[in-house]
């Protein structure tokens, strides 16, 4: 597999708001860098308000990930739609997303250094 993913920790502490509710918060989350994409933040499930989330039956393969999962953010009355993804059994080559999620940015605000 062309190695043309680079997974890193993040060095500052991130927190997602949707509709006014903090949906996550980490100083664990980790980057992942992808040739010809925007970085995307991936946070452990266990800093991630799960109460908040809910499994859709929508899901995506990626040739260098694996079989994405989705849920919606559901807080006080408004839903973002497969807003949140990841990835269950990812391949061996990204086995740090385990256990991850990511928001899509532009469904939630991401608040970097709080």
């Amino acid at each position: 597999m062309d190695s043309k993913i680079t997974i890193k920790p993040v060095s500052r502490r991130l927190r997602v708001v949707f509709n006014g509710e903090i949906i996550a918060e980490s100083d664990r989350a980790l980057v992942m860098l992808e040739r010809g994409h925007n970085n995307v933040f991936y946070f452990p499930r266990a800093d991630v308000r799960m109460e908040f989330l809910k499994s859709t039956d929508h899901s995506t393969h990626c040739p260098y990930k694996g079989d994405a999962s989705y849920w919606n953010i559901e807080a006080d009355g408004e839903t973002a739609g497969n807003a949140v993804w990841g990835y269950k059994n990812p391949f061996e080559e990204v086995s740090e997303i385990k256990g991850y999620v990511s928001f899509y940015p532009d469904r939630v605000e991401m608040l970097e250094g709080v």
